[in-house]
């Protein structure tokens, strides 16, 4: 099965300091892996690396048939059409209603019929459960129902690879158990390729699956 991520021998660096080397790393489609690591270890960090916010120093990245050693960093917008991000803090337009935080990026991202654009919405908002919030601000949801609109905004153009920076930091357990469960039947029903990083090791021991340690500025098999 081709790889939807794939990087090896990857070193990285931020502010000319050297984060991590020797990064091998490869995601299937429909798998899920999870990311841990101490705080500061470069998590982050490779997570940036991958949807293109740093370019790595050497090695080979390649993400979603993208060439990440190559690309232009005015191609960016292409690759982002294939990847969902979901941040801890997820950055809601808190000016706009649900509707709008969707309809905003589909429209930036070369939507233009209407009709394909409402069922679109209709769609990721049924997935995530909150299809009848359509009219609701972003401070009128629960923490986490905005972190459900999140994942909504990140499945919109049905991407390859989900990216997941801390998604349940903010969240109890309870609303943690219904995010990760979230993500990982997207994994399982959709052929979604995630990579999730976190520190819940509780929803780790509930939704298990392939575990990647950042320690010692490199990446290792759990």
């Amino acid at each position: 099965m081709p790889h939807v991520l794939d990087c090896k021998q990857l070193t990285i660096e931020q502010n000319k300091k050297t984060i991590l080397t020797n990064v091998n790393l490869s995601l299937a489609a429909g798998e899920l892996v999870y990311l841990i690591g101490k705080t500061g270890s470069g998590k982050s960090t490779l997570l940036k690396a991958i949807y293109g916010e740093l370019k790595p120093k050497s090695g080979m990245l390649d993400v979603v048939g993208t060439n990440m050693m190559s690309m232009k960093k005015r191609n960016l917008y292409k690759l982002k059409r294939k990847l969902g991000i979901v941040f801890q803090d997820n950055n809601l337009l808190n000016d706009r209603n649900v509707y709008e935080n969707l309809y905003f990026v589909l429209k930036s991202t070369g939507w233009t019929k209407r009709a394909a654009i409402d069922a679109k919405i209709s769609e990721v908002l049924t997935k995530v459960g909150l299809q009848n919030r359509m009219a609701d601000m972003p401070f009128e949801l629960s923490g986490g129902e905005q972190q459900r609109l999140g994942i909504a905004r990140a499945l919109l153009n049905d991407p390859a690879l989900i990216i997941a920076d801390e998604p349940t930091g903010n969240l109890d357990p309870e609303t943690s158990s219904a995010v990760f469960e979230l993500l990982t039947n997207l994994a399982k029903e959709k052929g979604t390729a995630v990579l999730l990083a976190t520190h819940d090791f509780k929803m780790i021991e509930n939704h298990p699956s392939r575990i990647m340690v950042v320690k010692d500025g490199s990446i290792y098999d759990n």
